[in-house]
């Protein structure tokens, strides 16, 4: 017998004058679970296509392209830092009336994801973490090298423009891979193409030397994670050029019950590890995507007032 396949419908949603496109699967249910999948650099909302396939028939998966990448349109003077980012995603939710839901974040999408989670803590069942880093420990010194970079600083824009070459987002997928042959390579191909897109390398150097605002806020988020506790899967690949396994290990210290999965792959673990990572996460949204009640608290209480 056949697997049942996935319905998914690709729409356009306004925020603010951004054109948002997304993804978004046409589970059997109306009731289902809603997952909603942020996803990195240098990529967009096709780095789920395998996932959304595999899990579409029974959970409502939802993916957009953030601001400034993918099939999403930008106004022109649009600010590109995490702050806005995170201000598209969350007029995004608002503007689709989700309520609550599953929050899996990535790469970039960890930030902004965080930042929308930290706002509006009540919209938060859980989350997916999956290579979305938050612990200073988890920066490889690749990190680092571009954490350290700054408008001001000699030949910081050729180095981040080296980046964004075939080569660097070719580099980005396979290092870290011990088995390369399992890298689709319209994968990368498919990014590098937006990447080549007018303005698209400037949005993404905004967004590079942007990136120390997130690690300023790692405290901020991990007192979050202590407040709310939300129930937590952790996916990881361990040879992750960029955020190590130390990072993946981490939340364990804010959030000692949640699951963590370790894979011998790279940045894209979904590339690799789809058939093991897909169950997982059937698994973490049949327990906790229907049941889980609203969060404890409020997000102005006392007692985070103080933790923050």
């Amino acid at each position: 017998m056949l697997a049942p396949v996935a319905r998914i419908a690709h729409r356009h949603l306004d925020v603010d004058g951004v054109r948002v496109f997304y993804r978004e699967s046409v589970p059997d249910r109306t009731d289902a679970p809603v997952l909603l999948l942020l996803h990195g650099f240098p990529s967009g909302s096709h780095q789920f296509r395998g996932l959304m396939d595999v899990l579409g028939p029974h959970y409502r998966l939802i993916a957009p392209d953030h601001a400034g990448f993918g099939h999403t349109r930008t106004p022109d003077g649009f600010t590109f830092s995490f702050d806005r980012l995170a201000d598209v995603t969350e007029g995004f939710v608002e503007g689709l009336g989700l309520e609550r839901f599953v929050l899996y974040i990535f790469d970039f999408g960890a930030p902004i994801g965080l930042r929308v989670a930290e706002r509006r803590p009540e919209w938060i069942a859980g989350l997916v973490v999956q290579n979305g880093n938050g612990y200073e420990e988890g920066l490889s010194d690749a990190a680092r090298g571009l954490l350290s970079l700054t408008p001001g600083t000699p030949g910081a824009k050729e180095v981040i423009r080296d980046l964004l070459t075939s080569d660097g987002t070719r580099g980005q997928y396979e290092t870290g891979v011990p088995v390369p042959e399992l890298l689709a390579p319209e994968s990368w191909l498919l990014d590098q193409h937006f990447l080549e897109l007018p303005g698209r390398k400037e949005a993404q150097q905004s967004l590079i030397f942007d990136y120390h605002t997130n690690v300023e806020r790692y405290g901020r988020w991990q007192a979050w994670l202590r407040r709310y506790a939300p129930p937590t899967l952790i996916t990881w690949g361990r040879g992750d050029p960029f955020f190590l396994e130390a990072g993946a290990r981490a939340y364990l210290r804010d959030l000692p019950a949640a699951e963590l999965h370790l894979f011998d792959t790279g940045h894209f673990a979904l590339e690799t590890h789809l058939p093991e990572i897909a169950p997982l996460i059937a698994g973490f949204l049949d327990r906790v995507g229907e049941s889980a009640g609203p969060p404890t608290g409020g997000g102005h209480d006392e007692a985070w007032a103080r933790e923050r």
